[in-house]
This record gives structure tokens, C-alpha cells and sequence, in this order.
């Protein structure tokens, strides 16, 4: 499979750009209960919490990454990112440990 990439957004409502590094891996975890987008996936850092969500509006998926939508059913409840690109508005991650049946990705485990 692929590379998928996908934006992280929404971290101006938590710690900012502060908690992101290039090279760092993020775990992300699916929201289907969120009140506002049940395909949310929230972005948590350990000893921190939720830092963002992975976007999934027009307006704030970046060209060329995929929306919380549109990888929802690849990827299990709980996957991983490494941080790639940092601008003063995004954070472009490509996905690394998570996605359903690639085993390509199982070769690239974080540590739990």
C-alpha cells in the first residue's frame, strides 16, 4: 500500500505548534462518539493528552493528505503517525503502525 498522509489540525485550541517535532510519533485514536464529527480522530501525546485531530473539513485537509473520513475504515481504533512537515497553520504526518491487513506497516511498530 501506498504512503498515506493526513493533517493535523486544531492544535491552536490545545498546546499549539510547542508539542510537535519532526520525527515525533503521535497516537491517534477514533471518536465515534464525538458530538461534533463522528468520523473524529483525536491526536494524543503520552503525559500530555490530545494536542489536535486529524482533519476532515475541505478547508482544513491539506492537498495531497487524506481526511479523518477517508482513512476511518483503514485503520484500526488506535494508530500511529510520525510528524513529517510543520508549517505555522499544519502538521502533515504520515501514517506508520495502524492500518487494517498492510503488513508493510507492521514492520515500522512504535514502541508501547
Amino acid at each position: 500500500m501506498k504512503e498515506q498522509y493526513v493533517t493535523i489540525t486544531g492544535f491552536s485550541h490545545y498546546y499549539g505548534l510547542k508539542p510537535f517535532k519532526i520525527g515525533k510519533r503521535l497516537k491517534c485514536i477514533k471518536e465515534p462518539d464525538n458530538l461534533y464529527d463522528a468520523e473524529a480522530i483525536k491526536v494524543v501525546m503520552k503525559h500530555i493528552g490530545t494536542v489536535g485531530y486529524i482533519a476532515n473539513s475541505v478547508y482544513t485537509v491539506t492537498m495531497g493528505t487524506s481526511s479523518a473520513g477517508a482513512i476511518a475504515h483503514k485503520v484500526h481504533k488506535n494508530f500511529w503517525v510520525e510528524v513529517m512537515f510543520i508549517t505555522n497553520s499544519r502538521v502533515i504526518c504520515r501514517i506508520v503502525d495502524g492500518i487494517k491487513g498492510d503488513s508493510d506497516y507492521t514492520a515500522d511498530k512504535v514502541k508501547r
